[in-house]
């Protein structure tokens, strides 16, 4: 019998690329190499009978090159709070190893890994606002970073910048935008400064991406 899951985060994600990421407008990448820290809080999930709701989880990648030439290198971080059964199950999950191949994020990027280091279990200290596009996460001893949106430069206000992916994408099916600062120590140092910054729900099941509209598009109302 497949496994049946599912798994809704509300994640923020912040890689090395200019606010616009080639990964989202089929562009190259801005620095000709991708980094990227993926961060997020479960407030839907199961994998079959383990409960998954309330933890938090993160991914760090990064490769040489453009993501589609391959050669990248992975780690998963767990908080440290899951038991034994939901750390399995997770780390099942966010390896890409439970879906159908290449439905989800996490299938598609493993599978343009070749370097996988040690999943860690350590505290995840994470406060995102996906409408308001902030975020301060905190992984002891591994990473530090802090979000928020672009700012006019005309008014100094908000700058609301939002991508709908209704079809096409194997990640989200809405974003907001914004700019974050990360810093990583470790088997996966890196370091960028305010760059693209992404706030979504993560919605996969066993199948892959779940097209629900997320409540992060209820303004859009009749338009889509």
């Amino acid at each position: 019998m497949t496994d049946q899951w599912l798994f809704k985060s509300e994640t923020y994600d912040n890689c090395n690329c200019q606010i616009n990421c080639g990964c989202q407008f089929n562009l190259p990448s801005t620095n000709g190499y991708c980094q990227s820290a993926y961060i997020g809080h479960i407030v839907e999930g199961h994998f079959n009978d383990t409960p998954l709701v309330g933890l938090n989880w993160a991914v760090l990648y990064k490769w040489t090159g453009e993501i589609k030439d391959g050669n990248g290198k992975r780690q998963i971080v767990i908080e440290e709070r899951a038991d034994q059964a939901q750390r399995i199950a997770l780390e099942t999950i966010v390896s890409g190893e439970a879906c159908k191949p290449l439905s989800n994020a996490f299938s598609v990027f493993a599978s343009t890994c070749s370097e996988f280091c040690e999943t860690l279990f350590l505290p995840i200290d994470i406060e995102a606002d996906l409408e308001g596009r902030t975020a301060r996460v905190e992984i002891p001893g591994i990473l530090k970073s802090k979000a928020g949106p672009k700012i006019n430069e005309f008014t100094g206000e908000p700058f609301h910048i939002a991508l709908a992916r209704p079809s096409g994408s194997f990640e989200f099916t809405y974003a907001e935008l914004g700019l974050g600062t990360t810093s990583v120590t470790g088997d996966m140092e890196m370091a960028f400064e305010d760059t693209w910054a992404l706030f979504c729900i993560h919605h996969f099941n066993q199948d892959g991406l779940v097209r629900e509209r997320s409540r992060l598009t209820a303004w859009l109302g009749a338009l889509w």
